[in-house]
């Protein structure tokens, strides 16, 4: 039978205080998940509609974004946390005072897709409160991604799905009716090493920079061009439905920064979309960059700080920064490639 959600964080747990309460919040927001997939499931014509505002980073809200972060706020003031960061909020809400945890999240990740009926999901990230951040509050969230004590995301798709790492180890997890929570679907995950799939907005090409043109340029020239083997593009344009996929069958996902105005570090935010994602990828064997440098080490400057951000099979990963700082390197790329683009003659 397979393991519950709650056996498996009582083994990640044992007699750790501080894991413990890891342990309760991932629980809350886990039933509060459920909460917010039996909302998007009853449907309704308002939420997928524009409130007329816009969040902290700039985005339109949609009812359904306001609905959720009520949702997950509830949760957190029912969890053992410090202070609680949202994308929908401009500022860190103080919660318990004397709470050993702070957690950042992105209530409802790809809401632009709510209309469609694509897949859509809430990204999380759990860090650790020490003094000196109740002396300073605005320094708990300037913590590096490497500091996570637990991060993950929920899917709600077909299955309603939660993605989730302790640090040891990604683990996936399916909601099950019949046995009301939780259930492991599938034990630690390792991400395949050789990549077939990318995921980019290809739309934004003629805003890139020159290194990840000719990346995308080579993939695209399939058997044909220097990689010698074929691609397939996969962008769905929801951040939690292109990790889980690449989590499953390898691959690489880029959102870098480029020319447009507002662009210049992508649009994805560090502290609770591409940390949460690179720590999940990074305990499956994966890699996160920045483009060159590891999403984990990055320090934010602030809870809606953005970043570039490329994540999945290492090696490719690791290719994308080789085409960042040393293109010369790849002796392999053909001059061909070197000086035409697919998308422009």
């Amino acid at each position: 039978m397979a393991s519950s959600l709650d056996a498996h964080l009582e083994s990640q747990c044992g007699n750790d205080p501080l894991k413990r309460q890891v342990a309760t919040t991932i629980r809350n927001l886990a039933a509060a998940a459920v909460k917010l997939r039996n909302k998007i499931t009853a449907g309704g014509e308002g939420l997928g509609q524009a409130r007329g505002g816009t969040n902290a980073g700039g985005d339109v809200q949609k009812e359904l974004d306001v609905v959720a972060d009520k949702i997950f706020m509830e949760a957190a003031e029912a969890s053992p946390l410090a202070f609680f960061g949202s994308e929908e909020q401009d500022e860190a809400v103080l919660m318990k005072p004397d709470a050993g945890l702070a957690m950042a999240i992105d209530p409802l990740d790809g809401s632009s897709n709510i209309e469609t009926d694509v897949t859509i999901g809430t990204i999380f990230s759990v860090l650790p409160v020490e003094e000196e951040h109740r002396n300073d509050p605005a320094t708990v969230f300037r913590q590096k991604g490497s500091r996570q004590l637990a991060a993950g995301f929920f899917v709600y798709g077909p299955q309603l799905l939660l993605v989730m790492s302790m640090g040891n180890g990604t683990h996936v997890f399916i909601f099950s009716p019949s046995f009301g929570g939780f259930v492991e679907l599938s034990a630690a995950i390792a991400i395949a090493d050789k990549a077939n799939e990318f995921a980019i907005n290809a739309s934004n090409y003629r805003h890139w920079d020159q290194p990840i043109r000719s990346y995308i340029d080579d993939l695209l020239a399939g058997g044909e061009g220097p990689r010698e083997r074929d691609f397939n593009m996969r962008w769905v344009g929801s951040l939690v439905a292109d990790c889980y996929r690449i989590l499953l069958r390898g691959g690489i996902f880029l959102y870098p920064g480029d020319g447009r105005k507002g662009y210049a570090k992508g649009r994805l935010r560090l502290v609770y979309e591409a940390n949460p994602v690179a720590f999940c990828v990074e305990n499956a064997g994966g890699k996160a960059t920045d483009g060159t440098t590891p999403i984990l080490d990055i320090v934010p400057e602030g809870l809606h700080d953005r970043t570039p951000l490329v994540f999945g099979s290492k090696r490719e990963v690791e290719r994308v920064a080789r085409y960042i700082l040393d293109p010369s390197a790849l002796a392999e790329r053909s001059p061909l490639f070197g000086k035409r683009s697919l998308f422009r003659p």
